[in-house]
């Protein structure tokens, strides 16, 4: 299964990574490398858990664009 994250700088230098369509599914690294890694596994962790408790699995729908401001 494959999932769409947003990975990006945070203010303490480690990289943020969320996955948007598991809500509150947020993990960092000090590496762009090691954000990718924990992401991976906290929304590996995220959908285990939904399935254990029987809740459904979001779908994964994030569409992107750029504006200009």
């Amino acid at each position: 299964m494959k999932r769409q994250v947003i990975i990006y700088p945070g203010e303490d230098g480690y990289w943020v990574a969320e996955c948007p369509s598991l809500p509150a599914c947020i993990s960092q690294g000090k590496t762009k490398k090691g954000a990718i890694g924990n992401i991976k596994k906290a929304t590996e962790l995220y959908i285990e858990v939904l399935k254990e408790e029987g809740r459904p699995i979001p779908e994964d729908n994030l569409e992107t664009v750029l504006v200009d401001v």
